[in-house]
């Protein structure tokens, strides 16, 4: 059985780490690069770096920070936020990102993920998909969760998947900063059909709650910000409970 991922999440605002509930209400979290050292240390498994206004702004990721946070660290490093072209993806894996995440370039342009998969491997892309439960089911939003869509979510996992993502970052809208759990169903679902793994997340407030999303969900990896941010559950605390618990996790030390 492949080892659960455990994977904090940097949402990047202005060069700080800031974080929200349900995508709004922002507040800051410290700073990116001693995060990033933190959590090394501490044994996470991967970090992703989400510049979350980029799209908004109509603006690139902030390459400086992440040439920044890469040197600091030696994980599997994903960057996302603002990715439209190749050209950008070869930009954040020359300034040290090892995985590139795009959201609403590939559902304006749907090709790209092709392109991007095609030219740089299916391995270093993640498809980020941001999704929100409607009166006509689970729908994709973009831009950073502003602009809802009428793409049927689990339609567009599948999609991606046959273009060549290597991976799909599923995050709950409704769940996002409640810690009140993940959206399991949903993530169950996704997990069922596709051939590639699912990263989780929106709603981890517990250590109960990685448990479910790996088990009842399904997930492949699991990913937060806040809990770790703050040190509600410190990585190190996490990994040993699903350990005990009896998932397949890397404990360091």
């Amino acid at each position: 059985m492949l080892t659960k991922r455990i994977i904090p999440c940097l949402d990047i605002k202005d060069g700080r780490t800031v974080k929200g509930t349900n995508f709004v209400n922002l507040r800051d979290a410290g700073d990116p690069v001693e995060l990033a050292k933190t959590y090394v240390e501490q044994g996470a498994d991967e970090l992703v770096f989400l510049d979350i206004t980029a799209t908004v702004e109509k603006r690139k990721t902030l390459a400086e920070l992440v040439t920044r946070i890469a040197k600091t660290i030696n994980i599997p490093f994903t960057v996302g936020g603002g990715v439209t072209s190749v050209d950008d993806v070869s930009a954040m894996l020359y300034a040290g990102a090892d995985k590139i995440a795009v959201n609403s370039a590939a559902v304006r342009n749907p090709g790209l993920v092709d392109e991007i998969a095609g030219q740089f491997g299916s391995q270093c892309l993640v498809v980020a998909v941001d999704t929100r439960h409607t009166e006509d089911g689970h729908r994709v939003h973009t831009h950073g969760g502003r602009t809802p869509t009428k793409i049927d979510t689990i339609e567009w996992c599948n999609e991606v998947a046959r273009r060549g993502a290597g991976e799909i970052l599923l995050t709950s809208m409704d769940h996002d900063g409640t810690k009140a759990g993940f959206a399991d169903e949903l993530t169950a679902e996704i997990s069922e059909q596709l051939p590639i793994p699912v990263i989780a997340s929106g709603g981890a407030g517990t250590e109960e709650h990685f448990k479910t999303v790996f088990e009842a969900g399904k997930a492949d990896a699991a990913l937060a910000a806040s809990i770790f941010h703050f040190s509600e559950i410190p990585v190190p605390q996490l990994k040993a409970y699903l350990k005990a618990e009896g998932l397949p996790i890397r404990v360091v030390g």
